[in-house]
């Protein structure tokens, strides 16, 4: 089940991509935190923005190589993204 991260709406490319993962609830919370830090880092408030899921992309990818801390994945993500 995924996990409540507020509105519906902010969760909204993270969420798609995870709708069938099998992922626990407590790496889905991390993923969820990692995902809202890092649209904020980035100055993303249109959850809408088709960048938003090129983020949600890049954090399962970075996840899937054993980085699970939340705000170092988002820290790693943001460098990704701006480069």
């Amino acid at each position: 089940m995924i996990p409540d991260w507020g509105a519906e709406e902010s969760a909204m490319a993270i969420y798609r991509l995870l709708q069938n993962s099998p992922l626990g609830p407590d790496e889905l919370s991390k993923l969820g935190a990692a995902y809202e830090r890092t649209l904020e880092a980035l100055g993303l408030s249109d959850r809408n923005d088709p960048v938003t899921e090129l983020v949600a992309k890049k954090l399962l990818a970075l996840h899937q190589t054993g980085v699970c801390d939340p705000v170092r994945l988002s820290a790693i993500a943001v460098e990704d993204l701006a480069s």
